[in-house]
């Protein structure tokens, strides 16, 4: 170590301590790191390395969530941009989840058994909540890369070393699937050093996006037409979810992207959610899809999701009514109030309805009216009389029928207004 790198270091240090044993005192620190500091405090991370990052996930679930990962398609390619340096340089590369944790950990054998003494090591949390400020933790807590040196890390365990991590998006829909790090000595603690990490990154997003979607992960099934709850089926397991369960997958899978937890909060319900009702059910929900499924920070389903209600929606944009109203098995989670699903409930009853009466075709039009959420509905009897031969018995009986719901004969409906509505759905 050089002086003035040592003399670099000691600023660091003399940084940390102050802010450990002067909270309210300007550090001296970068802003980034200081911020980071204080979001470190608040967690209740051991600033002085007492506490090591918890090790959350078994050898056994680990070799199983690494298999369905996004990340793993690019793993081979971040190998060879990385890895081969990395184990070259004396140094760690590694790859987390979106929640920190560390997917895979490679590099230099020295260097690995080093960092596996501070608990830097597949299946270990090293978020910003759970290890303090590093390079990982703060680039996903920020959204993009950063570098942490020596006395810049919270915990002081983690002073010997630098660190340099980008995170990888989603190309598709922008979210963060994880992130690309490489830990080790002064090296790392250079602007190379960071320029190789948002390369690999932008390399892995690129590789993902050439990946077949059956490579890339296998998509969720839902099934909540119809239902009081939702049906979720993945990689052979069927799972039927609690009615609030059954809303929050429903909120995540039509954001299509995450979301953070006051936003959940809101499409969830009309009256304020403690941000600890919603955490507490989201870790349940968790715990029972598992950490490959269900991401946080922001929450979102970690896979391609295929829904009943998504291909009444896509039947219906290719003109196919007839499939669509095969397909539809009854209103969205028609007994949830959760203001999300209420509309779109309320949104795709209406393309369907719409498309069904501007059809003119009065087969469509008896499927609609007989069946238990329509039964009542007296502009579709009205269309339905109205499509049908004049003097025919069904005519007279689709007419009175509509009549005694209350609407006048005189009302004849027009294909153009449900075409209206359509449009308005669609948009």
């Amino acid at each position: 170590m050089d002086a003035s790198t040592a003399a670099s270091d000691f600023a660091l240090r003399a940084a940390h301590e102050r802010f450990t044993t002067s909270p309210g005192m300007p550090s001296g620190a970068r802003d980034l790191v200081a911020d980071s500091w204080r979001r470190s405090a608040q967690c209740g991370v051991p600033a002085d390395g007492s506490v090591l990052p918890p090790l959350t996930t078994s050898t056994r679930d680990l070799r199983a969530y690494r298999h369905t990962h996004p990340l793993a398609v690019a793993l081979p390619m971040l190998r060879e941009v990385l890895g081969s340096g990395a184990t070259d340089d004396g140094h760690v590369f590694a790859v987390g989840d979106a929640d920190g944790t560390l997917l895979w950990v490679e590099g230099d054998s020295a260097a690995i058994a080093r960092a596996e003494r501070m608990h830097f090591a597949e299946g270990a949390g090293w978020s910003e909540r759970q290890a303090g400020t590093n390079a990982p933790g703060t680039a996903l807590a920020l959204g993009r890369a950063v570098q942490i040196v020596t006395g810049e890390h919270y915990s002081a365990a983690v002073h010997g070393w630098s660190c340099a991590a980008a995170p990888v998006r989603d190309p598709r829909t922008g979210r963060v699937l994880g992130v690309v790090d490489l830990s080790g000595g002064p090296t790392i603690a250079t602007p190379p050093a960071l320029a190789a990490v948002r390369a690999a990154a932008l390399a892995a997003q690129a590789e993902i996006a050439r990946a077949p979607a059956s490579e890339a992960g296998d998509a969720l099934r839902l099934w909540a037409l119809g239902r009081d709850s939702v049906l979720l089926e993945y990689g052979g397991c069927t799972h039927r979810l609690s009615p609030r369960h059954s809303e929050i997958v429903l909120a995540l899978a039509l954001a299509g992207h995450g979301v953070t937890g006051d936003r959940l909060a809101v499409d969830l319900s009309e009256r304020e959610v403690p941000a600890s009702t919603l955490r507490a059910e989201l870790t349940r929900l968790r715990a029972l899809l598992g950490p490959q499924l269900l991401g946080s920070r922001p929450y979102a389903l970690l896979r391609p999701v295929r829904t009943d209600y998504g291909e009444v929606t896509d039947l219906l944009a290719e003109g196919r009514v007839g499939e669509a109203l095969a397909r539809y098995a009854g209103p969205l989670l028609p007994r949830s109030d959760a203001p999300v699903v209420v509309e779109h409930r309320r949104c795709l009853e209406q393309q369907l309805r719409g498309a069904v009466l501007g059809s003119g075709d009065h087969r469509l039009l008896r499927r609609w009216v007989d069946a238990d959420w329509a039964a009542d509905d007296a502009m579709a009897w009205a269309t339905l009389a109205d499509t049908l031969p004049g003097g025919s018995p069904q005519r007279a009986a689709a007419a009175a029928r509509a009549r005694a719901l209350g609407l006048p004969r005189t009302v004849v409906p027009q294909a153009g207004r449900h075409a209206a509505v359509l449009q308005r759905c669609r948009s």
